[in-house]
């Protein structure tokens, strides 16, 4: 028994357009798009009434992708969260990027939340937490001296 890969990880937003389109802007790419409803999905999520409509992007050579969900029925219980970094549970995600200080600079001309400046951790990384749509929380890491 072995754990070949991770796939991919879903996130699940309200407004899936805003969403699509911050990933779209740090240069991810649509793998593949569709709507899903019906028993069988019931049954695989726990729910019932599900219709989801859905965007996967990825980096063109990773097979890996974010899974966006929007989840027409049922309808969350939940507002949208703005957790903290140190929030409990799954928190963020981490891209490793080229030219940390072009896309921070992109993405405040934006209105992206910042929470720091680009800081430089050790001799290996230039790091930056930053705040997409929908409190998604994305750590960028340029990596130093490879």
């Amino acid at each position: 028994m072995k754990i070949n890969r991770i796939d991919h990880v879903s996130i699940n937003v309200n407004d899936l357009s805003e969403a699509k389109a911050f990933f779209l802007d740090l240069g991810l790419e649509v793998k593949a798009e569709w709507e899903m409803e019906g028993e069988q999905l019931d049954r695989i999520v726990g729910l019932k009434g599900v219709k989801t409509a859905c965007v996967g992007l990825g980096m063109p050579e990773s097979e890996v992708w974010i899974e966006l969900v929007k989840f027409h029925t049922p309808p969350s219980e939940l507002d949208t969260q703005q957790p903290l970094a140190n929030t409990l549970g799954i928190r963020h995600i981490c891209f490793a990027v080229e030219d940390i200080e072009a896309i921070v600079a992109n993405l405040k001309s934006k209105g992206t939340e910042i929470f720091s400046e680009i800081e430089q951790y050790e001799d290996r990384y230039k790091l930056c937490y930053v705040r997409g749509p929908e409190g998604i929380i994305l750590e960028l890491a340029e990596e130093r001296n490879k």
